[in-house]
Parts: C-alpha cells; structure tokens; sequence
C-alpha cells in the first residue's frame, strides 16, 4: 500500500522560503513521476512541480524561477523549495505519485497516490 507524507508547511511572510518534505514508502515512491500539488479555498488542485525518474523537471509558470523540486533516492524522499514566496502560494500542498509528468491543469485527476497535505499561508 503506497504511503506518502508531506512535512515543512508553516506560516511565512511574502518574500520568504520554505522546504516542503515528502516522505514516501518503497511502493509509493518506486512511480517514475513525482508531484507537487496544491489547492487553495474555493480553487480547482493545481499542478505545482513535477519530477521524472531521469531528473528531468517542469513547472507551473506561476512559480518558475521560484520553487525548485528535487528528490533523494536513497530515503524515498522529494521536496519542493519555496523561494521568494507571495500571498497566492497560500493553499494547501500536496505531494502525489503514479501519474503523467505533464504541468498541464487537471493532471491531478489521473495521479494515484497523495499524501494528507501540509498548509502554506503567506502573509503580506
């Protein structure tokens, strides 16, 4: 059974940065993609990174050039840095598994495995 959880979610004012964790199980982890999600109050889920099993990585255009995704092979680990942060990254984010690696809206839909979420609120 595939097990993913989300860590590193906190209160930050805009400008600032912050680390989000997602430890994974063997079986949720061994998924060629790995994602970031998230979903703010009244918004549809929406693809924030995502991480292929070459390392090869793409981004939703309203955080390129500020939140960075990587993964640690050896502890079924990923994250996503959160740089330069502004009151619209305010949601609650969601790491995911078993799914396209394709920034594009609705992917959420086809991905498998989700983590419970860990709250992000930026404040001006």
């Amino acid at each position: 059974q595939a097990k993913l959880v989300e860590s590193g979610g906190g209160s930050v004012q805009a400008g600032g940065s912050l680390k989000l964790s997602c430890a994974a199980n063997e079986y949720a982890y061994k998924s060629d993609c790995k994602a970031w999600f998230r979903q703010a109050p009244g918004k549809q889920r929406e693809g924030v990174a995502f991480i292929d099993v070459d390392g090869s990585t793409s981004y939703a255009d309203s955080v390129k050039g500020r939140f960075t995704i990587s993964k640690d092979n050896s502890n079924y680990t990923f994250y996503l840095q959160m740089n330069s942060l502004k009151p619209e990254d305010s949601a609650r984010y969601y790491c995911a598994t078993d799914g396209p690696c394709v920034a594009v809206p609705g992917t959420w839909e086809v991905f498998g495995y989700w983590g419970q979420g860990t709250q992000v609120t930026v404040s001006s």
